[in-house]
């Protein structure tokens, strides 16, 4: 697997040196082995989402498509079944209630898609830098294709990794990958 590592110039400034799409180790090994937050069975994954999307179906079907978050939640449990994680779920278009559940979460990995607060939430972006838990950002439309403002991601940097623009599949691509490295042995 293919990693670029993040310079850490690009992490204090917010950049995203790559562009659309990139994978950075962040010290992922030693985060997992190192972190404060073991569990001992099934790995668990957390997935948050932000604002609005508890809309999806509903809500400009055009960029978002008409799956709603419950269906894209089934799915991910069906695959998190088959790669023998246990999932949880969490929705909130509170910025706080979503700082508070990065920084309790009890997994080995967070998958999130933080929405609007992609472009401008220093406090979740602080609240990830925070914590010994890898972070995979997911977007459902390419947010390098939209308005001008959504290009930026201030979550980019802090995270282990982006899957953005595939829809749905934007999830269960990040599932799998959080899958691998969950299970990646050195």
């Amino acid at each position: 697997m293919s990693r670029v590592r993040i310079p850490s110039s690009a992490r204090k400034t917010g950049e995203n040196p790559k562009g659309v799409f990139f994978s950075g180790e962040k010290d992922f090994p030693q985060s997992l082995a190192l972190g404060k937050r073991v569990i001992r069975g099934k790995m668990k994954v957390t997935v948050i989402n932000g604002p609005n999307l508890n809309l999806l179906g509903k809500r400009e079907t055009d960029i978002y498509g008409s799956t709603s978050l419950e269906q894209i939640n089934q799915e991910l449990r069906e695959e998190a079944s088959r790669l023998g994680l246990e999932i949880e779920f969490f929705q909130s278009n509170s910025e706080g209630e979503i700082v508070d559940k990065i920084q309790t979460a009890n997994c080995q990995l967070i998958i999130l898609n933080p929405g609007a607060f992609t472009h401008y939430s220093l406090a979740i972006r602080d609240a990830i830098a925070a914590i010994d838990v890898p972070v995979i950002e997911v977007h459902l439309s390419n947010i390098y294709a939209r308005e001008d403002f959504r290009h930026q991601s201030v979550i980019a940097p802090v995270a282990v990794g982006q899957v953005s623009g595939f829809g749905p599949q934007s999830y269960l691509l990040a599932l799998r990958a959080a899958s691998n490295l969950i299970n990646k042995k050195d």
